[in-house]
């Protein structure tokens, strides 16, 4: 209810469905402060009274979709369950977001992003070789998993509805979600082609020297991402290395020399004059922005990015 639900109405919001956030009374009241709930009304309503109730079910009959982040059978005790406003609404779509799932033995318990992330090995995935797995901030569970798979498949059962005239549960875990996003690696690892045991020892997990972060002259970064061999190709000719080590691209065996050698060459300027040598070309090359560089940043800017 606080990052994946909002995120979701959101999400909606943005696209141009009207949504309508239904707070407690004299609960702290967040919107025009919490960016997540922009482009929503607002009504209070007292969910513990028959009264207050039978407003949200009046609510709801009139709606295409309603969606909760509380925890399983929470709505049920309110008396707005599934069971009851389906009744009231055949059509309706009724989302609920959870950590671990409507059922099963953890569902009861209480977790947050890092929680369920960790269960699903995406959390072990990420970092350094022999470090403590890295937080990926809340993206990946909250919103990847989460808020934008509740935002799916509230999507997907709008459509049925439309065509079947029936209304439907969308039971959305964050747990199951980020299996979702993490079925690539898994299907490597599955082929024998990604070594999930280590961090740091595969192609998209900052092993290969054409696939990481550097260090540049002024302390800040950049991101190198030359994977196929033109954009490599590219990269080498926009760094100037001539050094005949690098034709051997994918030597799995040499991408420790190899990176060493690149982040020497990084070394050797400011993030931003690399950022000048490599823009606009295919050496699938970024500065490494921070969130506030981020808005001033001039591709950006002429997308209307933020």
């Amino acid at each position: 209810g606080i990052g994946p639900g909002p995120f979701a109405g959101m999400m909606l919001a943005d696209h141009g469905a009207r949504v309508i956030r239904v707070a407690r009374v004299g609960a702290l009241d967040l919107q025009g402060r919490d960016v997540l709930t922009r482009n929503r009304e607002v009504v209070e309503i007292d969910t513990k009274t028959p009264e207050g109730v039978a407003q949200v079910r009046a609510l709801v009959k009139e709606a295409d979709g309603l969606f909760e982040g509380f925890r399983p059978r929470v709505m049920e005790r309110m008396g707005l369950g599934p069971d009851v406003l389906l009744a009231d609404n055949p059509k309706l779509v009724y989302g609920r977001m959870t950590g671990w799932g409507q059922e099963g033995p953890l569902s009861q318990a209480a977790g947050h992003d890092l929680n369920y992330i960790a269960i699903t090995g995406a959390l072990h995935a990420i970092g350094r070789r022999g470090e403590r797995p890295v937080v990926p901030l809340n993206l990946v569970g909250d919103f990847g998993g989460g808020g934008m798979l509740l935002v799916t498949g509230i999507l997907a059962a709008l459509l049925e509805a439309s065509r079947s005239g029936q209304g439907q549960v969308i039971d959305v875990a964050m747990v199951d979600g980020t299996a979702q996003l993490m079925w690539m690696m898994q299907g490597f690892q599955q082929m024998g082609t990604w070594n999930a045991e280590e961090r740091e020892s595969n192609l998209l997990d900052g092993a290969a020297h054409f696939y990481d972060t550097y260090e540049c002259a002024d302390g800040k970064y950049v991101a190198v991402g030359a994977i196929e061999p033109q954009f490599y190709a590219e990269l080498m000719t926009r760094a100037e290395i001539s050094d005949p080590q690098f034709a051997a691209q994918h030597d799995v065996t040499q991408w420790p020399d190899l990176k060493q050698k690149l982040a020497a060459v990084l070394m050797t300027k400011t993030r931003d004059e690399w950022d000048q040598i490599m823009s606009g070309s295919d050496a699938c090359f970024a500065p490494g922005l921070t969130m506030q560089e981020a808005t001033e940043y001039s591709a950006n800017i002429e997308r209307a990015v933020y």
